[in-house]
């Protein structure tokens, strides 16, 4: 079935019940599986949105598994756009003491370090922004004066970010990573989650397209945003920019320098 770019992806059919079936090398990404089993279900246990439901997770010699529930898909009315802004709105209201997680994950295929941090700028510089720029420098996708321009870029995030508490993050909330259940309910698949500042999320939702005006009418109406959150959006952005630059070239890089040009 379709939805792995980095898997190879099944559906399994019993009967009159269908399971989906993950599996990808357990050397290459190791434990990208369990680590997606854990970030799903830190998501199910705040008992707020769905996640598919992990039935297993497995390692068989080279290839790893990981088997989940089917979701069959609904429709995406206006009631649907509601209920995920308002759920949206109640995870980022979890909480932690610090940014980051106990663990380290992957955004997608690339390893994400989740070390923790009081504040979020130092954690953004620190364990997002600084490691994927020297990761495209040394693959020659980014040059000295890119680099320099990230350097400038953080000595204004304080006066981007005020102090916020740590939210629940999914960490990569694109399009292709929620899905509508036949009840017209929401479901996040494929997380990377931490604890880290919620325009993260709401930053990647306007990446790619593919979410509606009521989805941010009711985040806001239950969680309001701030006044400079556009911006804050732009810069939470230059992350899975830069990972895209990292993976798929340079196409990505006009993006990223008309972000940096904003606040050169």
């Amino acid at each position: 079935v379709g939805g792995g770019s980095i898997n190879n992806t099944y559906r399994i059919s019993f009967d009159s019940k269908s399971v989906f079936c993950k599996i990808n090398s357990a050397t290459k990404f190791p434990q990208l599986f369990s680590k997606e089993k854990a970030g799903l279900e830190l998501i199910a246990t705040q008992g707020i949105i769905k996640t598919p439901s992990v039935i297993d997770c497995f390692e068989n010699d080279d290839e790893q598994v990981l088997l989940m529930e089917w979701i069959q898909e609904g429709e995406r009315t206006e009631s649907f756009w509601k209920i995920f802004g308002q759920q949206l709105a109640a995870v980022d209201q979890i909480s932690s003491e610090s940014f980051g997680l106990d663990d380290d994950n992957y955004m997608g295929s690339i390893p994400q370090s989740n070390r923790k941090h009081n504040d979020w700028i130092p954690f953004f510089i620190n364990e997002r922004l600084q490691p994927m720029a020297r990761r495209c420098f040394d693959k020659n996708l980014l040059a000295k004066n890119h680099l320099q321009a990230f350097e400038n870029l953080q000595q204004k995030l304080p006066g981007i970010f005020e102090k916020e508490n740590p939210s629940l993050l999914h960490g990569d909330l694109w399009s292709g990573n929620f899905m509508c259940n036949r009840s017209g309910e929401p479901v996040l698949i494929d997380p990377a989650v931490y604890y880290g500042h919620r325009s993260v999320d709401l930053a990647m939702t306007t990446l790619f397209g593919g979410f509606r005006q009521p989805f941010y009418e009711a985040y806001h109406y239950h969680f309001p945003l701030p006044k400079n959150h556009e911006e804050q959006w732009a810069v939470c952005n230059l992350y899975p920019l830069l990972i895209h630059l990292y993976l798929f070239g340079s196409s990505y890089l006009p993006q990223i320098e008309r972000t940096l040009s904003v606040f050169a």
